[in-house]
């Protein structure tokens, strides 16, 4: 396959005239089943990074390089891989820093995963034996690894762990699907943001851990305090659209319609017909849970839809015992605790307490058991 290296540079003159040369003499020609070749995507360094590049392009003739505003490390990258798979036919991209801080004798390991049949490759620090610089600062440690546990635990995806590195292999098809999302993320945010949504999409990540090292030559690119609002900004972001705009949200508004129905049976049945509260509660739950099976069925989980009669019906006998289940002993529960504790007059109040770890209950439940995945 085509494989394209792909270098982001923004005055890397002295470490790209030192990596440029490893890659090619010390990496490439170990790599017999792949065709290797590199890009510099360099945002017009005014140090010659650009013209160093053309100098050893005349070596190599599998060097390429693509110039643009200095816009961020996203920028470059979007630039670089459009122009890889346009320009150079690549079916294979690498996301590697120009100043040596990646161990390029990793390479093949990416390649191996690849092959395997995952779409995307990722370096670790941070499992695996991967491990960041003894000697950083206890700051740069602090920002590195608080970083990365941030966002794991925010966007609750704790498989994959190390989420801001940006150490790579990725297939074209990845890019090309995800494209039109990473255009807006020009910083670093860019790796946590492009991974996250390969994750969201359901490609296949493999991690290889590898030893972080320190640059010799040049400065950091890195502004730690607006790296660390932005990626905050990103991940609490994605994390509530994944919540009120996915399937819980959906699960919410159908647990909605399907609470005004049990609401007001409740308050009809107590009020005008003189019921025991936790007694009208089972009924007004018993005609909100066939609404929500059913809206739930068409809408929330439409993807894992029970089709066909005798799924239906079992999906719904499925749904009545688990749904039962909480309304009787957590939510009516929830009631009768109040009702004798601390008596009746505030029945709603214990029915909306109830009504909270229900929630709870039937999301966990449907999603696992009802409507679960099956298995690729």
């Amino acid at each position: 396959m085509k494989v394209v290296v792909i270098l982001p540079t923004y005055n890397e003159k002295g470490n790209i005239e030192k990596l440029i040369p490893r890659l090619e003499e010390e990496i490439f020609s170990k790599i017999k089943n792949h065709e290797m070749s590199i890009l510099v995507a360099d945002d017009n360094s005014p140090d010659g990074t650009a013209e160093e590049v053309r100098n050893l392009m005349k070596k190599w003739k599998n060097i390429g390089i693509t110039q643009g505003q200095k816009q961020g490390l996203g920028a470059a990258y979007v630039r670089g891989m459009s122009y890889a798979i346009e320009k150079m036919n690549a079916e294979i991209m690498f996301e590697m820093d120009a100043d040596g801080q990646h161990d390029s004798t990793k390479i093949p390991e990416f390649l191996k995963k690849i092959d395997e049949g995952y779409d995307m490759a990722i370096g670790t620090r941070y499992s695996n034996g991967g491990s960041i610089p003894h000697n950083w600062p206890p700051i740069r440690k602090a920002y590195s690894i608080i970083g990365n546990l941030l966002v794991r635990s925010i966007l609750m995806r704790f498989a994959i762990h190390d989420w801001t590195g940006g150490f790579r292999a990725i297939k074209k098809e990845v890019f090309l699907k995800e494209k039109a999302e990473l255009t807006n993320f020009k910083g670093y945010t860019f790796q946590v943001s492009f991974l996250h949504k390969v994750v969201r999409d359901g490609f296949k990540v493999a991690e290889v851990p590898f030893h972080f090292t320190d640059r010799t030559l040049g400065d950091s690119k890195i502004a730690p305090k607006e790296y660390i609002i932005d990626l905050l900004k990103y991940v609490i972001t994605a994390r509530l659209k994944e919540v009120f705009m996915g399937k819980f949200g959906k699960f919410l508004v159908v647990g909605g319609f399907g609470f005004i129905i049990n609401a007001t049976m409740l308050r009809v049945l107590v009020e005008s017909f003189g019921f025991v509260p936790a007694v009208a509660n089972l009924a007004g739950a018993a005609v909100a849970i066939f609404s929500n099976y059913n809206f739930n069925n068409l809408w929330t989980f439409n993807q894992q839809r029970r089709t066909g009669i005798t799924r239906y019906f079992l999906g719904l006998l499925q749904f009545y015992i688990t749904s039962s289940f909480g309304v009787v002993v957590i939510q009516t529960g929830t009631i009768a605790l109040g009702d004798i504790a601390f008596g009746r007059q505030w029945y709603f109040i214990y029915f909306i307490i109830g009504t909270g770890f229900l929630l709870v209950w039937n999301f966990t439940i449907y999603s696992r058991f009802i409507w679960r995945k099956k298995p690729s």
